[in-house]
């Protein structure tokens, strides 16, 4: 099973530190990986690289707003300094806003142009399109290629009611990875392969106000539905994007290139009856 080995490669997740990022950078390093983390203050992503060291790989953690292009370009200059190359990216920086989401009291007319345009530009443009041309360049010299993996979501395969800007925001992501994956193969580097996961329904700081009762914990009438369309019965865990993510990364998908895993339960294939 050497094939899915990840030992030598250098990775870095951008929100590494994150619920998800966080899980995600552990099953790197259990599989073998250098691990380079962020988050916007350091602070997070340097605790989280110390745990885990215990894996016996080179980690580290790095301060990144993602939002200021400056960070940024330093990160990835600090990043090739400290590891010598970058072999992995991982693009798991995201998030929603209230003010971009509709609600019993708001209706899509009612939305903050600038609270859309803000997800617009975390999710695409800050959050995937810059980094993968920042990191990116730097693999195009990688004797072996590179994988960029982007965090995508459900509500690219399917519009989900009350996340308009989210939702197009991560169609968007879905749509250009595959641009991107194309367009490396046919003109730059075939050896570096650019794919997707898209998260089904996993409880996040970012839509737990969603699907669940801030009082209570209970799911909410929207967090039941969710269950109630999931074939499996359940949100998912952290831990269950590892294995997509170790199998991307690795070269047991060296001829996978442009596509968007669903990592969702059944829900994507579920017709509700």
């Amino acid at each position: 099973m050497d094939i899915f080995s990840l030992k030598g490669k250098n990775a870095i997740i951008l929100g590494g530190a994150g619920v998800l990022g966080s899980a995600m950078a552990e099953g790197l390093a259990i599989a073998g990986a250098n691990v380079a983390m962020t988050d916007r203050t350091g602070k997070k992503s340097e605790k989280l690289a110390e745990s885990l060291k215990k894996y016996n790989v080179k980690t580290k953690g790095y301060k990144l707003d993602v939002l200021n292009t400056n960070d940024i370009d330093d990160v990835c200059e600090s990043m090739i300094k400290d590891f010598g190359r970058i072999d992995i990216l991982v693009n798991s920086i995201g998030g929603n806003s209230k003010d971009a989401s509709t609600s019993d009291e708001k209706n899509f007319f009612e939305l903050s142009k600038e609270a859309f345009g803000e997800v617009m530009n975390l999710n695409l443009m800050a959050g995937t399109v810059v980094p993968c041309q920042v990191f990116g360049k730097k693999m195009l010299s990688n004797p072996d290629g590179g994988t960029i993996i982007n965090i995508s979501s459900m509500s690219a395969l399917k519009p989900l009611t009350k996340i308009p800007g989210y939702s197009a925001s991560k169609a968007a992501v879905s749509n250009f990875t595959q641009w991107l994956a194309t367009d490396l193969a046919l003109n730059l580097n075939s050896k570096i392969r650019v794919n997707a996961i898209a998260p089904g329904f996993f409880l996040t700081n970012q839509n737990r106000f969603l699907l669940t009762e801030n009082e209570t914990g209970d799911l909410t009438k929207r967090g039941s539905t969710i269950i109630d369309h999931t074939p499996m019965k359940r949100f998912g865990n952290p831990e269950d994007l590892i294995g997509t993510l170790v199998w991307l990364a690795s070269d047991a998908s060296k001829f996978i290139t442009g596509i968007v895993v669903p990592v969702d339960g059944g829900f994507s294939g579920f017709g509700g009856v």
